[in-house]
């Protein structure tokens, strides 16, 4: 290997690490200042990873040993703990490590069979302790609670398979504080992932959480999706959802045919923005037998539901936004449209930095026949009303949030309202 390849190496490496300094001037007198790798050098030579001759030159066309390259991977890997390198760059970082394992280990650096391959698996996940009190009174009948106390311990793996793409996977254990009864581990997804510049395709059981920002889907699915594009975006989806997910376990409540799964086929089109106007359009149609039921179809003859949606919203920085969804089901007979609008200012987000926050307020729609599978935590499905959250993170990686939801009922007009508390530990 030549010295001449070491920028293109530090490209793809090395300059994913950050520095927060720079060399002030060219590190090394026979660089020309005009020379394509000079930055590259400079940020190598400031990070420690290059040093030049005791005469102050890099001598970048003289052929370099194995035991120099192993003492540049060696220092690459040092800077790991604390460097901000890509998943991609730490993978081929390892398989260096893994070609000039000799040379390493004769500087003293221990490269064991795990830790070659400590870096292509990737493990995160959270412990989160939630606590909901709902009061529900759908058709005027009295009120009573509904108080949930949970304790949830998940874990999601990524591992690298080869260039751009990933095998990913989400694992949950929860604990319901009240009765303290603990679940079995359940593998929640599992799906390959190919990321590429202006493609991605993912195959398996994954997240399904549209552009409609959780006005009807917040759940899993298992099948493929396909999206195409960067701030113009398309995406096509095909699968099916568990009936304890979806339709028969979800708004519209449990049926005599449980093991039943719902057949979905999406399309959307979303423009993002970082500031200004943002929008899209989507498209569902879903078939299930559980739809043939007197609260969906009056005759009680439609297995189908035919979804349109648009949503539209206004960025004014990277913090504040304003933005609202409609949704409408064709087919259905009743509770057949949902809408949302929210405004927010946050940066708040997974994994947060201390001193992260977020407040949000709005109003929401969900209507029974449309939201089958929304995000829920803070309206109540098949309820309409006006909510406020917040979030803090008083340290790093720890996040609180509360939400508070008022309202009522779409059908029967009966009170509803909810508290939703959360405490989360990133790892």
């Amino acid at each position: 290997m030549r010295k001449t390849l070491l920028p293109a190496l530090a490209t793809t490496l090395i300059l994913g690490m950050t520095s927060t300094s720079f060399a002030a001037a060219n590190p090394f007198s026979d660089v020309p200042a005009n020379h394509w790798a000079l930055k590259s050098l400079e940020k190598l030579a400031a990070d420690g990873i290059v040093e030049g001759y005791e005469d102050g030159t890099y001598r970048g066309d003289r052929n370099i040993t194995r035991y120099e390259m192993a003492q540049m991977v060696a220092r690459a890997r040092a800077k790991l703990p604390t460097s901000n390198i890509s998943y991609e760059s730490r993978v081929e970082l390892d398989k260096l490590a893994a070609e000039f394992r000799d040379e390493l280990d004769s500087l003293g650096v221990r490269v064991s069979e795990l830790e070659k391959h400590s870096d292509f698996v990737k493990w995160g996940g959270k412990i989160e302790y939630t606590y909901t009190h709902a009061k529900k009174d759908p058709y005027k009948t009295g009120k009573f609670t509904d108080i949930g106390n949970e304790l949830l311990f998940r874990l999601e793996p990524t591992a690298y398979v080869a260039e751009h793409w990933t095998a990913n996977a989400r694992l949950d254990a929860t604990v319901d504080i009240r009765e303290d009864s603990t679940t079995n581990v359940s593998l929640e997804r599992v799906w390959a992932e190919g990321d590429y510049d202006k493609f991605n395709v993912k195959l398996g059981r994954m997240e399904l959480f549209t552009n409609e920002d959780g006005l009807i889907w917040d759940t899993d699915f298992s099948g493929a999706q396909l999206t195409v594009g960067s701030k113009w975006k398309a995406t096509a989806l095909y699968g099916r959802i568990k009936s304890d997910e979806g339709i028969g376990g979800g708004v519209l409540g449990e049926f005599e045919n449980e093991d039943d799964h719902s057949d979905i086929l999406g399309v959307n089109v979303q423009y993002d923005a970082d500031e200004g106007l943002f929008g899209g359009l989507g498209y569902y149609h879903v078939k299930d037998d559980d739809f043939k039921t007197l609260n969906y179809s009056k005759n009680g003859d439609k297995d189908k539901a035919n979804i349109w949606s648009a949503n539209l919203g206004y960025a004014f920085n990277d913090k504040w936004k304003l933005y609202g969804a409609y949704a409408r089901n064709t087919k259905a007979d009743t509770e057949k449209y949902s809408w949302q609008a929210q405004l927010e200012y946050s940066n708040y987000d997974d994994n947060p930095e201390k001193g992260d926050w977020g407040i949000w307020t709005g109003y929401r729609r969900y209507a029974t026949n449309v939201s089958f599978a929304p995000t829920a935590e803070d309206v109540l499905a098949g309820t309409k009303g006006w909510f406020i959250g917040a979030a803090y993170a008083p340290f790093k990686n720890v996040g609180i949030i509360a939400k508070y939801f008022n309202g009522k009922y779409i059908t029967g007009g009966g009170k509803a309202d909810n508290i939703f508390a959360r405490a989360e530990f990133f790892f």
